[in-house]
């Protein structure tokens, strides 16, 4: 069973407790046996299931249930748990220090992805103004070092090696030294793999790790092997002090669990995950994030994490949304910004009830790829380069240009498009530019968390409608209706115990993004 499968199966057993009308043993049985069934479809390891169901059964005692206690969140939050705990070994990752030399070495089989997520993880560390570099010391494969350097030069990444060293313990060392001296803050040492475990890869790591003292070596494991992942990760565990672990090929075709589980079952953190070929493919893990976008509910503090590293004028934003602004410009600025966030699949999958709605499992939304749908945006936004400054800051666009046919020729002329493709945009501005406003009416949305605890129950009524007239009707039947969405608010201000840490906060950053989308 392929991840995004799991999800679905994991999610549909937990709802399965909504519809029943009694909470009993029989129901929890019956929905464990279903989540047991799922993650041992897909790969998971049978003694952590075994662990997981045991554990569930322990923290739920029905006989000392307070009565004013709802099971079905009490059952939920344990499976929420237990689930983060099959991806989390207890162990912290190591930490990178800013301002000296921190040589990180990677390690792992032949063809699980080892120099595209070097170049990827170099990628990452530069975007966040780190000194970053990378060094070639796979002499095994042909063409390792060619597939380094044009990678290396694509992302702009300083980076060594040697077309006539043929001992990659020389080239590590000088490759590694040579940029200790340049005052490199990150220093990625991509090494040799081979098809399988052989004594001569393993005497090369070791010959390598002794040549270059790694702070932290990364074990490369591909997610496609399913449950010989487990026996993989041992033996580089016996091998190398693996510190941690990146999982390649994580999309949500992959089957998965036997990588998450060989993780647990080596105590290694997993630090990232690669979701594609494309140089942002990488994805910081943090274990009840990853759940949480398992199980359809997002990951507003990731998308926030995303969004703060765009720089963009947030509390600008906020007072344009309050006074109901919206303009073909703030359009355009919300599509530069979500191109910025990266795959558009990724970015749906952090809000949660998206990627239900749009079957963004593997591709971007409704099922279009990430490629068509950064297409489409482009083309989106050449329409808008061929308008004027008057009408791109005209908050009455939609008139003007009703009014003044011309200019629709004149903007499909400019940008080499159909005058029916300019009234499509026009038309969609008018729907984002018609949720501002709604979203402007919601005043409570914008004081703090105190204020929106005491509000009386008429004037919350008043807010839940206007949320819900400012919500997609598709993302609105996602979540539960209105009724989802005082169960929601009610939830956030008992203490913000919704499974994937959402509070007031996730909330008001989801309404923020409803701007962009």
């Amino acid at each position: 069973m392929v991840l995004a499968d799991l999800g679905r199966k994991l999610t549909a057993a937990l709802h399965s407790l909504g519809r029943a009308t009694v909470i009993d043993e029989d129901v929890l049985n019956a929905m464990l046996k279903d989540i047991c069934a799922a993650l041992l479809e897909a790969d998971v390891n049978i003694m952590l299931v075994k662990r997981l169901r045991e554990n569930v059964k322990k923290a739920i005692d029905f006989d000392e249930v307070a009565q004013g206690l709802n099971k079905r969140v009490i059952i939920q939050q344990a499976v929420f748990q237990e689930l983060v705990k099959l991806v989390d070994p207890g162990i912290k990752p190591y930490q990178p220090k800013k301002g000296k030399a921190n040589v990180i070495m990677f390690v792992g089989l032949q063809g699980s992805g080892k120099t595209t997520t070097c170049t990827k993880l170099a990628y990452h560390y530069k975007k966040k103004n780190w000194k970053a570099c990378l060094v070639c010391a796979d002499t095994f494969r042909a063409g390792a070092y060619d597939q380094l350097k044009q990678n290396a030069t694509k992302a702009g990444i300083p980076f060594y090696g040697s077309y006539t060293e043929v001992d990659p313990a020389v080239i590590a060392g000088d490759g590694v030294e040579m940029f200790k001296e340049e005052g490199f803050e990150i220093i990625i040492v991509d090494t040799s793999g081979r098809h399988k475990q052989e004594d001569s890869l393993f005497e090369e790591m070791l010959a390598v790790s002794n040549a270059v003292q790694p702070d932290n070596v990364v074990f490369v494991m591909d997610a496609s092997i399913g449950q010989a992942c487990e026996a993989q990760a041992k033996a580089f565990k016996d091998k190398v002090d693996v510190g941690s672990v990146v999982i390649t090929k994580l999309d949500s075709h992959a089957k998965g669990g036997g990588a998450l589980s060989a993780v647990a079952a080596t105590k290694s953190p997993v630090i990232f995950i690669g979701t594609g070929e494309h140089i942002d493919n990488l994805e910081m893990f943090e274990e009840k994030a990853f759940i949480s976008k398992l199980l359809g509910m997002g990951d507003i503090q990731g998308l926030m994490n995303k969004v703060k590293e765009l720089n963009v004028d947030e509390e600008q934003m906020m007072k344009d949304i309050q006074k109901g602004r919206f303009t073909l410009r703030n359009m355009y600025e919300q599509f530069q910004n979500i191109m910025k966030l990266g795959p558009i699949s990724q970015v749906v999958g952090m809000i949660p009830g998206l990627s239900s709605v749009f079957g963004a499992a593997g591709g971007g939304a409704g099922g279009v790829s990430d490629q068509e749908s950064m297409k489409r945006l482009k083309k989106l936004m050449t329409i808008m380069d061929s308008m004027n400054d008057k009408e791109l800051d005209d908050t009455d666009a939609m008139k003007t240009f009703q009014r003044q046919p011309s200019r629709i020729t004149r903007v499909a002329c400019g940008a080499g498009v159909m005058e029916m493709e300019v009234m499509a945009l026009l038309d969609q501005y008018k729907k984002f530019s018609q949720v501002v406003k709604q979203m402007g009416g919601v005043k409570e949305l914008f004081k703090d968390e105190k204020n929106m605890k005491n509000l009386n129950p008429a004037k919350m009524g008043k807010v839940y409608q206007s949320m819900a007239k400012a919500m997609d009707p598709q993302m609105l039947r996602a979540i539960g209706g209105m009724s989802g969405i005082e169960t929601m608010m009610k939830q956030m201000q008992q203490g913000g115990q919704l499974p994937g840490g959402m509070n007031m906060q996730g909330l008001e950053a989801l309404m923020k993004k409803k701007k962009g989308k």
